[in-house]
């Protein structure tokens, strides 16, 4: 399916590159943000199946991710993730003024779509979370969170590797392949990127009882990057009502890229028409 590309600038300057996929009648606008190290090409599993579902979807390349510039895995303060998603949606509502609004992060992307929910923007149809960040597995090493604090506060800019476990993303042994193929996927995280995912994380949790946005947590049961924990506790913590959970039994970490991943994309079309 043929995409469109182009460019949005940053509140502080940064040429940030999305991608824009448009069916020939649209019913509603999916604003995508996508995990550490990876970018926005790699959701084709979900652009397939729902832009001929009458959704058009707009995903961004995060600072130091993908075709965006900055160094990569490096930010100075978690607030350039939030005004950035927020910016990039003003963009998009510009763009597609008579749309329903649904965001849809994965990964650390999840972690960015809860920071910004927390803050109780109107106007939003719902969300959609996947594999979130909220409890991570074998890259909140005790010895490497140390470091990162560390660092973070006396070289900020430190680039150290997470050592990513790529054979955890999907049971799909191409997915795999694929993602250590890829020329715009990085391993790359600064020591201040660490401590400000880890201060996140922290409010997020404080504050998830401030959201009032319709959510669909969607986690797989044995994602050894980001543990089913996380997801389990944000549908037990969160009062608001309308929320869903949809764990995958065996699941990886990349439900729309793993091996039912058709059950997944079903779910979530079907989520989404509920809310429309």
């Amino acid at each position: 399916m043929q995409g469109q590309e182009g460019i949005f600038l940053s509140s502080d300057g940064l040429a940030l590159f999305y991608r824009r996929w448009r069916p020939a009648a649209s019913r509603a606008v999916l604003l995508l943000i996508h995990g550490f190290g990876e970018h926005s090409g790699r959701y084709a599993s979900l652009v397939n199946h729902l832009v001929p579902q009458g959704y058009t979807l707009y995903a961004l390349d995060l600072r130091g991710h993908g075709r965006s510039p900055g160094q990569r895995g490096h930010i100075r303060s978690w607030r350039e993730y939030r005004n950035d998603l927020a910016l990039f949606r003003h963009f998009v509502e510009t763009q597609e003024p008579r749309l329903p609004p649904f965001l849809y992060g994965h990964s650390m992307g999840g972690l960015i779509v809860l920071d910004y929910l927390v803050q109780q923007p109107p106007g939003l149809r719902g969300a959609v979370v996947s594999g979130a960040l909220l409890e991570p597995g074998e890259s909140a090493r005790p010895l490497l969170v140390a470091v990162a604090r560390l660092l973070s506060r006396y070289w900020p800019s430190f680039s150290l590797r997470l050592g990513l476990d790529t054979k955890a993303l999907s049971r799909d042994g191409a997915v795999v392949q694929a993602y250590v193929a890829d020329p715009l996927v990085h391993g790359k995280a600064s020591a201040r990127w660490g401590t400000e995912v880890l201060q996140t994380i922290q409010s997020v949790k404080a504050l998830a009882k401030n959201i009032r946005t319709p959510l669909l947590i969607l986690h797989g049961e044995a994602d050894a990057i980001n543990r089913v924990e996380g997801a389990r506790w944000l549908f037990k913590e969160m009062p608001f009502t309308d929320k869903e959970l949809r764990v995958y039994p065996g699941g990886f970490h990349e439900p729309h890229n793993d091996l039912d991943k058709a059950q997944v994309l079903q779910d979530v079309e079907e989520w989404l028409e509920r809310h429309l």
